[in-house]
């Protein structure tokens, strides 16, 4: 057979048999063929697949930006809500004793009291009760976060109160005292205060989807919030416990976690070791609100996760902390505790403050590099870093 009555076509680099001509790929008449670009089955013109891609690139960028600008709107609406909520219950007069400070809380130092209570109404002194007293630093520069833990047995002076134990300080004057009596203590500014009910931050940690807390060495608790309500099972149960390692805990066993304060298995503890679980709780559910697919959640948790606070940060410093804090992460945070020995008084059973105190208020200041509390002292001041207790 000649040549030009073979079945193949001319093609761009030869000659090849039972592919798309180059003339129908390029719109052109085919030799002895209907003129005019080719048409799909639809009818509608066929378009080449490089012309295809590029067009549905080019709808799905606009489309996804215009996703991505609603969800960051509608998560700052709830979160903004909420805030506004939590700016209402706190006392203006505890605004006028903190220290303002210039700048982006994303790049400059930023201290928060962040007082843990038992519920009740923040704006009525004597209606609730400080669970737990914590300073927490944010350190953008060196990419650390902080905490100082205050014991609640800790006697110092309360203004116009005299000596007592520093949780009082809250039964008697409410937020405003209990703010002025940690800044007398400890000589520090502070920037921000964030009060949190405990009674409601079973809720927060439910909301992000619960936080993993690595347990230091297994708990048997003391008998308290028995699971059964009042029935005769509680009569036999022994108390909560905790096995050692990594666990996923849910807003309740999260709550029970920081509120232990005898370990059966270990009757050496000290409340020092409550404070230090508290810490870990506060860390894991903030490394569980900046994580990613909290974030995807946030304008439908907006609300939820400010609903156990009362504070003066604002939905947007709300954001720079906790961008701070995702930078910061976990390895490099510094855990100190302020310390004595322990006492009865009057009858009642304190912790008298230790020299070594002011030293420790460096270290979490970063002045100074952070010393362990020495072995066999267990109510000692001191830091450590990272995760280990």
């Amino acid at each position: 057979m000649p040549d030009q009555e073979k079945p193949y076509r001319l093609y761009r680099g030869g000659r090849v048999k039972g592919r798309v001509p180059l003339e129908r790929r390029l719109g052109q008449p085919e030799p002895g063929g209907a003129s005019g670009p080719p048409t799909a089955p639809s009818g509608r013109p066929w378009l080449p697949r490089r012309f295809r891609w590029k067009l549905a690139l080019a709808l799905a960028l606009p489309t996804l930006l215009l996703l991505v600008v609603l969800w960051g709107v509608g998560s700052y609406l709830a979160l903004s809500k909420g805030v506004g909520e939590a700016n209402d219950r706190m006392p203006p007069s505890v605004s006028r004793l903190l220290t303002h400070q210039n700048g982006l809380l994303s790049s400059t130092s930023t201290t928060t009291l962040v007082l843990g209570t038992d519920g009740g109404e923040p704006r009525r002194p004597g209606s609730r009760h400080s669970d737990s007293i914590m300073l927490v630093r944010t350190d953008p520069g060196k990419h650390r976060i902080s905490f100082l833990s205050i014991p609640r047995d800790l006697r110092v002076d309360i203004p116009g109160y005299g000596t007592d134990k520093i949780n009082a300080a809250f039964q008697f004057g409410g937020p405003t005292l209990a703010l002025r009596t940690v800044k007398e203590l400890t000589g520090l500014d502070v920037n921000h205060v964030a009060f949190v009910d405990f009674a409601k931050f079973k809720e927060l940690v439910d909301a992000v989807g619960g936080v993993d807390v690595d347990v230091p060495k297994a708990i048997l608790s003391n008998r308290f919030d028995c699971p059964y309500g009042t029935s005769a099972r509680c009569n036999d149960w022994s108390g909560w416990r905790f096995a050692k390692g990594k666990q996923h805990m849910s807003g309740q066993r999260a709550l029970v976690y920081s509120r232990i304060r005898e370990n059966k298995l270990d009757p050496s503890e000290t409340d020092f070791a409550r404070a230090r679980r508290q810490q870990q709780i506060v860390q894991a559910t903030g490394a569980k609100l900046t994580g990613f697919w909290t974030a995807l959640k946030m304008p439908f948790l907006g609300g939820n996760v400010v609903k156990p606070l009362a504070t003066d940060l604002s939905a947007w410093q709300l954001l720079q902390l906790g961008w701070t804090y995702f930078r910061a992460g976990s390895a490099k945070a510094l855990h100190c505790r302020l310390g004595g020995e322990p006492q009865t008084v009057g009858g009642q059973a304190v912790i008298v403050g230790s020299e070594d105190n002011p030293a420790t208020i460096a270290m979490f200041m970063g002045r100074s590099a952070p010393l362990s509390p020495p072995q066999g002292l267990p109510y000692a001041p001191g830091c450590t870093v990272g995760d280990s207790s």
